[in-house]
């Protein structure tokens, strides 16, 4: 699951595993597993070392193989009797990689498309660096021009910025929803628009949009790849964000009414629900995004929780979201013992339900073993939630293996070594957090929510 999150988030990542002893191979030996044919259709490149000679060319491969375009991972078997060889070989070169630039030709034309455009909205993804955040942000704010934010990529302009409109994934404003139907430019930066961006295909009709599409993306295999852009670049977002500045003189500035209506739409769409019973999540949101730094990096997997996440926190500053475009379950935690260790003088809050936070939960001993302080947020509904409510909602009264026997998440937290407090109303929350950040230790808040509480605007009953 690490690879296809890695290739679905388009994350660079090499993996090097043992393999049996070339003399054993294709017998079934011990642990033996044909890796190349296993990991092929998940991994940008899938391949074994079968000569120590040969291992600076495949390493030099692999990392270029993985950083270039689309970001993915490579995965690269060695066999145990190889590795222990030695050989007289120099080391290859350090790679450098591509970086395709955009044209002049493209950004002219780019610019003559924005300037004919009465109803343009730009939407982000993918990984970007913070200069080329910082561009495209300071572009757009000068012409005002809404950005919204592609599935799990928030992070990318400042959610507080005028020309932030929220995000584009599960559980979209439905108002943010029809201003990207009912706009006639969309400008796709660093996004493959795939399935939870366009709404399961829906937003855009397939080859041809309605809307005039101008399409940027590092991997000139994406461009075309579903949607057919009426401006393809081949640029990387470093490149492109720094080439706006060419272009920033023969851009109009947009009317600002526009882009002022959107962004009223999210501010109401960010004012938390009210809820019967239970833990009001979407408070509990709130009080966090009113009362921590804005570099506070925030990590969450998936599941029906990670909709309020998305909903009501806000993102302030480049590099701080770490949450899977894949959907994959269990990612929060490791995610946030990662972030914590390297980013110590930061402080990192991890998301996750109880289903999801038992697949990994048990990183938080890494946490403690390594000194790392995240702060884990376990939202306890008793049940896999998604899972529950498709349940409901689409196989009445076949409700099958969704309820959850958890275990006390304090005193498991406890035992870990961590500060651990359970909040079961919402106005202990604050004091909770506080306490939590005041521990100096590693620290898990359990929130016990209701069943009913399935979605912010949704009750499980109901559907």
């Amino acid at each position: 699951v690490g690879i296809h999150t890695a290739m679905q988030d388009s994350v660079p990542m090499i993996l090097l595993v043992g393999q049996v002893g070339r003399d054993m191979r294709h017998r079934e030996a011990f642990q033996e597993v044909d890796f190349q044919t296993f990991f092929s259709p998940i991994a940008k490149w899938a391949a074994e070392i079968d000569d120590p000679k040969r291992i600076p060319e495949y390493l030099a491969r692999a990392v270029a193989v993985s950083t270039s375009g689309r970001p993915g991972p490579v995965v690269l078997s060695l066999p145990e009797d190889m590795l222990v060889e030695m050989v007289d070989v120099p080391n290859a070169n350090p790679v450098r990689i591509a970086q395709p630039s955009p044209a002049p030709c493209d950004m002219i034309e780019f610019a003559k498309i924005l300037n004919a455009a009465s109803k343009p909205i730009v939407i982000v993804g993918g990984a970007w660096s913070v200069k080329a955040c910082e561009d495209v942000q300071k572009f757009c704010e000068d012409k005002n021009i809404p950005v919204g934010a592609a599935f799990r990529s928030q992070d990318v302009v400042s959610n507080d910025s005028p020309i932030y409109v929220g995000d584009v994934g599960l559980g979209l404003n439905p108002k943010l929803k029809a201003a990207i139907m009912d706009a006639d430019l969309v400008i796709a930066l660093g996004t493959r628009l795939e399935e939870n961006v366009s709404g399961g295909y829906t937003y855009f009709e397939i080859p041809n949009p309605k809307q005039t599409l101008i399409h940027v993306h590092p991997d000139v295999n994406e461009l075309g790849r579903v949607y057919h852009a009426n401006l393809p670049i081949n640029a990387t977002m470093e490149r492109f964000a720094g080439g706006l500045a060419s272009i920033a003189n023969d851009v109009q500035q947009k009317p600002a009414e526009y882009v002022q209506g959107l962004r009223a739409n999210y501010d109401a769409w960010q004012v938390p629900t009210k809820i019967e019973h239970g833990v009001n999540l979407g408070l509990v949101m709130q009080h966090i995004r009113e009362n921590v730094p804005a570099d506070t990096i925030f990590t969450n997997g998936a599941g029906n929780y990670a909709i309020w996440v998305h909903r009501f926190l806000r993102y302030r500053a480049p590099r701080t979201q770490l949450a899977p475009t894949s959907g994959a379950m269990g990612f929060g935690v490791p995610a946030a013992v990662a972030a914590s260790i390297t980013q110590p003088e930061r402080l990192t809050i991890s998301f996750n339900g109880d289903g999801c936070f038992m697949m990994c939960g048990q990183e938080l001993a890494v946490a403690v073993q390594y000194g790392a302080k995240p702060i884990t947020i376990v939202v306890n509904n008793g049940m896999y939630g998604t899972i529950r409510m498709h349940q409901e909602k689409h196989h009445k009264g076949r409700v099958s293996a969704t309820d959850l026997h958890n275990p006390d998440f304090t005193k498991l937290g406890e035992a870990y070594g961590c500060f651990a407090v359970r909040v079961t109303k919402t106005e202990d929350f604050a004091a909770a957090f506080a306490a939590a950040r005041a521990s100096g230790k590693t620290a898990l808040i359990e929130i016990i929510t209701e069943k009913e509480a399935i979605t912010p605007a949704a009750k499980l009953s109901e559907l």
